[in-house]
């Protein structure tokens, strides 16, 4: 028997269009042609600023995989800002992994730090910030060509064909929901 499994795109991330814009550096090469259009950017919020009847987001962002998902250990594409209506709290988004999509509003000059960079704005319809955890990967047993499934009395350790060891197991850090 052979299990597979789908991921797909959360709902509260998916928006209306089949295929939202999530090329920051195209978007950047000619804003005005993609004012309107639905996107979908992820990455690490950097800062949290609450204005009158919104929050703007400063995200990083980075290349999402299939389910939309930031993906760890990659370079940031760019800088966005991401405003919800609304009050979030800095302290729960602050450095935090997030998904956003919603239309692009257009670009805005601001800073990070002290020198001078042009943001992506885009009003964001929906969102969803996403866990990082660590599980534990353990290396695969060798194959037994004569005995297939679980063996009484056998397992890690001295087995039909003397001492078998596993190896170091693996963490892997990964984002969930």
């Amino acid at each position: 028997m052979l299990l597979g499994g789908c991921v797909s795109v959360p709902d509260a991330i998916k928006g209306t269009s089949p295929t939202p814009q999530q090329d920051l550096v195209r978007v950047m090469n000619a804003p005005q042609l993609y004012i309107g259009q639905e996107a979908r950017f992820g990455g690490r919020v950097v800062n949290v600023d609450n204005q009158q009847g919104k929050t703007r987001l400063e995200i990083a962002t980075l290349p999402l995989d299939s389910a939309a998902r930031p993906l760890l250990g990659q370079p940031s594409r760019g800088r966005i800002y991401a405003d919800v209506n609304g009050f979030l709290d800095p302290v729960d988004f602050r450095n935090q992994l997030v998904t956003v999509v919603g239309p692009i509003t257009g670009t805005v000059e601001g800073k990070i730090g002290s020198s001078p960079y042009k943001f992506m704005v885009m009003q964001v319809n929906g969102f969803k910030r996403w866990r990082v955890t660590q599980q534990v990967v353990m290396p695969p047993q060798p194959i037994d060509p004569w005995m297939w499934g679980p063996r009484p009395g056998w397992g890690y350790g001295y087995g039909p064909w003397g001492w078998y060891n596993p190896g170091p197991a693996q963490v892997q850090t990964v984002v969930t929901e």
